[in-house]
């Protein structure tokens, strides 16, 4: 009986030294998280215009006007574009970075040091940067393109290529960042693997594919997720490149947000575009988690 009251004892004292300890984790998550998700939901349900200081209650009408509303739409379609072309990219770049620097020669310091550089610096800094780069204007690359006979380009002001110019930007600050994680996962595969492949004949492109890969599907599905996630929520070189043009063909669904928001001060308008916006997010991350999990169960092969 004593032996049982001391074992409840030590499990209660173990449960509230668990609790003491996740606890200031919950506080912060709650307030900076779940609250700010709820309020944002409940404000959804209204209509509201913080300077007139006028507040109704709307019901679900805020998210039947969405999705019969062609600026949201094409803000989604051009979302949609924006992830498609970024995330595959980025992937295979960083990727390839990775492999191009795991393998050791004498410059690999160099080269890892100048792609990670971006991706400390701040992508307004960046976004302005480029923004007088691909001007057509005073742009470097459109006075080089004139200097040999090619016409004058304004990358920014013309709809075929403004998009495949802020997709650039995206590619080229955060390729650095994933062939870092990448570089983690390939760090961690055991030596012994690729030397028993070596034995059985296989050369580099062959341990690549049926080493490599499959090892850093978990580190892939990571990438993955934290890409996507990313993609969906752009908009500093959207904002400070294009402001969502020309002729809205870069208006991405956080623009369309914050300009129903903070230009037209529709600010339960803008709520249900958010809480859309956090739903698709959270779909997409959980499908790709789902689908890695199973893979990372299967020993890396989907």
């Amino acid at each position: 009986m004593g032996w049982n009251m001391k074992t409840r004892s030590l499990e209660h004292k173990t449960a509230r030294a668990g609790i003491g300890m996740i606890l200031p984790a919950m506080i912060i998550l709650a307030v900076f998280m779940f609250y700010p998700i709820a309020q944002s939901f409940w404000m959804s349900l209204h209509n509201w215009d913080p300077i007139r200081n006028y507040k109704s209650f709307a019901g679900v009408s805020n998210y039947v006007k969405a999705f019969g509303d062609e600026r949201f739409l094409g803000a989604m379609r051009n979302t949609l574009v924006y992830t498609i072309s970024y995330v595959p990219i980025l992937l295979v770049g960083s990727l390839l970075a990775a492999v191009f620097i795991n393998y050791a020669f004498f410059a690999s310091g160099f080269f890892k040091s100048i792609l990670f550089l971006p991706a400390i610096t701040s992508m307004a800094i960046i976004s302005i940067v480029f923004r007088y780069m691909l001007g057509g204007d005073i742009g470097f690359l459109s006075i080089w393109l004139r200097s040999i006979g090619i016409p004058m380009q304004d990358f920014l002001r013309n709809p075929n290529t403004a998009m495949t110019a802020v997709v650039f930007v995206g590619v080229w600050r955060r390729l650095g960042f994933n062939m870092v994680i990448f570089l983690a996962g390939l760090n961690a595969i055991p030596e012994s693997l690729y030397e028993a492949a070596e034995i059985d004949g296989a050369g580099r492109t062959r341990q690549f594919f049926f080493v490599s890969l499959p090892l850093l599907m978990p580190t892939m599905g990571f990438v993955l997720v934290t890409n996507l996630i990313s993609s969906f929520q752009v908009f500093d070189q959207i904002y400070v490149m294009t402001k969502g043009g020309p002729m809205f063909s870069t208006e991405v669904l956080v623009y369309y947000i914050f300009y129903r928001g903070f230009s037209v001060f529709d600010m339960g308008y803008a709520s249900s575009l958010a809480f859309i916006l956090f739903v698709v997010i959270l779909a997409v991350t959980i499908f790709n988690i789902r689908k890695f999990g199973k893979s990372e169960h299967s020993g890396g092969l989907a």
